[in-house]
């Protein structure tokens, strides 16, 4: 295994942090928009209060890891996706200002503002980050220079935009496996039934999204067949995902949540082992993709990064499994809470 590959399975594990972890908290955002009462609304920031802004971390390392890497992919991917970047960041300053903000003052009119920002920037973000991963799946307008070519509007095509609605039904059923966790009585019991309907929603998209890219992504599937690694995540997957809805239903919401996590983490391996040693596809022509040699950076600043990453890397799951730990249990809301 050489620098390139374990860099690809770094960015990889950063990726994967992410989902599973901001995950849950943008599905929680996506289920506060159905919350009935000030008190539910409050449950629902209180359990991601702690913890949301460390959530979001993963993704500025995954971006910081692309940089040092593939510094040819962030160039070509952040300016095919700028004004998509620009969305989320606008998406995720506004559900961030909420969480202070909507305490403020006490006019209902005040609260109902900084509510659906919390909520429509969650969902917002949701979505878009579906449609960035559709996009580098089925590929996107690279020339032989590696420089893009298209437009955004070229980015809102049928398959990414599928994509996005498959990212925002496992988000929700992520973030409602979570809630199940943080809360109880009558509206955990509704919590779980949202945790079932994301889990449906889920499925049968992401079947749809799995047919349609045969035909609109076939590059995905080339040697998969024989790569006993993708056989295993195809395993994984499908034990996890039948897994949520049965402990969903039995109560059991931490296995529930452990299911979901995993199959996320098996929905982007079995995305990953397809894509290899592509990182981004290029929809013009295969041969002009961006691959994990063609877009390096040089051994010298893998290897420094990498010894960078392994020392930085133990702290921060440390420090994350600590915070969780700090603030496991149902929500408890007092004069300090949001």
């Amino acid at each position: 295994m050489d620098l390139n590959t374990i860099w690809f399975l770094l960015v990889g594990v950063l990726i994967i942090g992410y989902a599973v972890l901001d995950g849950f908290d943008l599905g929680v955002g996506v289920l506060y928009l159905f919350a009935r009462s000030e008190e539910e609304r409050r449950i629902y920031l209180n359990a991601i209060g702690p913890v949301w802004d460390g959530n979001e971390v993963w993704l500025l390392t995954a971006g910081a890891a692309l940089f040092a890497a593939f510094p040819v992919v962030y160039a070509t991917v952040f300016s095919a996706f700028y004004l998509a970047m620009m969305l989320v960041v606008v998406a995720l300053i506004a559900r961030a200002v909420s969480f202070e903000f909507r305490g403020k003052l006490e006019g209902p009119g005040w609260k109902s503002l900084w509510d659906w920002c919390f909520g429509l920037g969650s969902l917002l973000a949701a979505v878009l980050y579906g449609v960035a991963v559709g996009n580098v799946i089925r590929g996107i307008p690279i020339d032989e220079g590696g420089t893009f070519t298209g437009s955004f509007l070229g980015l809102l095509n049928p398959f990414a935009l599928l994509c996005g609605l498959v990212c925002l039904a496992m988000f929700t059923m992520q973030g409602a496996a979570y809630m199940g966790l943080k809360t109880e009585g009558e509206l955990q019991a509704r919590i779980r039934g949202w945790t079932l309907r994301g889990w449906t929603a889920f499925v049968v998209l992401y079947a749809v999204a799995s047919l349609a890219a045969v035909f609109t992504a076939p590059h995905a599937f080339q040697g998969v067949i024989g790569n006993p690694l993708f056989w295993i995540l195809l395993a994984l997957f499908v034990a996890a995902a039948v897994s949520v809805p049965m402990n969903s239903r039995r109560g059991r919401d931490g296995r529930a949540f452990v299911a979901s996590s995993l199959t996320i983490v098996s929905l982007i391996g079995l995305a990953a082992v397809g894509m290899f040693p592509r990182v981004v596809a290029s929809s013009i022509d295969l041969a002009n993709s961006l691959t994990i040699y063609n877009a390096a950076s040089t051994p010298r600043t893998q290897t420094a990064m990498l010894i960078i990453a392994l020392i930085g890397m133990p702290i921060v799951l440390a420090y994350t499994a600590y915070v969780y730990k700090v603030f496991k249990g149902k929500v408890v809301l007092d004069e300090a809470s949001y």
